[in-house]
């Protein structure tokens, strides 16, 4: 039941992809609300900085009972309007962690072959692609695909087949119980499954430099589709010189008016073809061999500047961005794991040939495993491999 608390007003942008995510759940459990777009409301945007310390955090949610949540997951927001998800039987064949393209693919295959298969999933159905603008190498897209719209192809897919999808549920423990594993969930529920298999994907790491926590979420980013259009005619600094990294940074000379990339390493490890794409965009500028040593936080925490030191030439640098996206890597989501199944140094999860972790029975797949190559259809391909492994240990079990 939903109790008397009601949402009054949801503050977003049209580009922010927490703001979709956050609207598609409300839409599924047909909530109302007053929408306001704070980037056609001057008077809406510094009502959000008031909320968040000067800060232009959205989605932004307001609520009857006058208290707010600020980027809110879709378990805060079912704990909020006491909206419960719930198993429907006390045990499964097959409990899926994670509905990323690696969980959802596991469970479209599962049910297709009759497998008693249950998914539970924290945040946004379809995992960190509902993050992702623009999504090119997919195979069966040549033009190319929003993220969010595959994200949502993949969920309507496994819906067909019947997929249990426990929405703003979080798994908070696994326990075993002989060949019998025990998942217990945010909600209070347990559920039994003969097998269960960690998909929970991953999340961008930070540095830890001098600086950061200060500006993380007001100059520092992670997601360029974002908060990207916030620096429309500015200068921004992109950490990293991967894939995402330049990807993003092709992303943000839609809006800025200068895109410094600044890698650690001697050379950009993104693959031939974006770097090729980056060096044909004139305003990007990349700069390698520069290690960050300090984000310059002034008065009512403007971003200063950031210090390097540039190794090539053995001195002392100074950028000096409207704003940062830090794009240096991903820490993988792997708390429910520690101290169950073996990880290796970085925190993701080891598994055999078969997909398998050191524990019979569980099962690791996507970006959360170690050695992933981080990508959707290499993801895609282990929620479809692993299938068989699982079928194989069930028939043994």
């Amino acid at each position: 039941m939903i109790k008397m608390v009601k949402i009054t007003r949801l503050f977003g942008t049209p580009w922010c992809s927490d703001c979709k995510v956050s609207k598609s759940f409300l839409a599924d459990h047909r909530i109302d609300y007053k929408y306001i777009d704070i980037s056609e409301n001057e008077e809406a945007a510094k009502f959000v900085e008031s909320i968040n310390d000067g800060k232009r955090k959205v989605p932004t949610i307001e609520f009857s009972d006058g208290t707010f949540l600020v980027e809110p997951s879709n378990v805060e927001l079912a704990k909020k309007l006491d909206i419960i998800s719930r198993p429907s039987k006390p045990s499964y064949e097959v409990l899926i962690i994670g509905s990323g393209p690696a969980g959802l693919t596991c469970a479209i295959y599962t049910a297709r072959e009759g497998l008693d298969t249950v998914v539970i999933e924290k945040s946004a159905l379809g995992g960190r692609m509902n993050f992702t603008d623009r999504i090119e190498n997919y195979p069966g897209f040549p033009e190319g695909i929003d993220g969010i719209d595959l994200a949502a192809k993949f969920t309507k897919q496994s819906e067909r087949f019947d997929v249990e999808l426990l929405k703003a549920t979080e798994a908070t423990k696994i326990e075993r119980e002989g060949d019998i594993f025990a998942v217990k969930t945010s909600h209070g529920d347990t559920i039994k499954a003969k097998t269960v298999v960690i998909a929970t994907g991953s999340k961008y790491r930070t540095l830890g430099t001098e600086g950061e926590t200060t500006l993380l979420g007001y100059k520092i980013h992670f997601c360029a589709v974002c908060d990207g259009p916030f620096y429309k005619d500015k200068k921004v600094l992109v950490m990293g010189g991967g894939n995402s990294a330049l990807e993003e940074s092709l992303f943000l000379a839609r809006f800025a008016s200068e895109v410094m990339v600044a890698e650690i390493m001697d050379d950009l490890t993104a693959t031939k073809t974006i770097q090729e794409q980056v060096a044909q965009e004139p305003k990007i500028k990349t700069f390698t061999s520069y290690e960050i040593k300090e984000y310059i936080v002034g008065e009512k925490k403007k971003l200063e500047g950031v210090r390097f030191f540039d190794r090539a030439n053995n001195k002392q640098v100074t950028l000096k961005p409207d704003g940062v996206f830090l794009l240096v890597g991903l820490k993988p989501n792997t708390e429910i794991t520690e101290g169950v199944v073996e990880m290796d140094q970085r925190g993701f999860i080891k598994t055999d040939e078969k997909l398998m972790t050191n524990i019979p029975g569980i099962f690791a797949i996507g970006d959360c495993r170690s050695k992933s190559t981080q990508q959707v259809a290499s993801a895609v391909g282990e929620g479809a491999i692993v299938v068989f492994k699982i079928r194989e240990h069930l028939k043994n079990h």
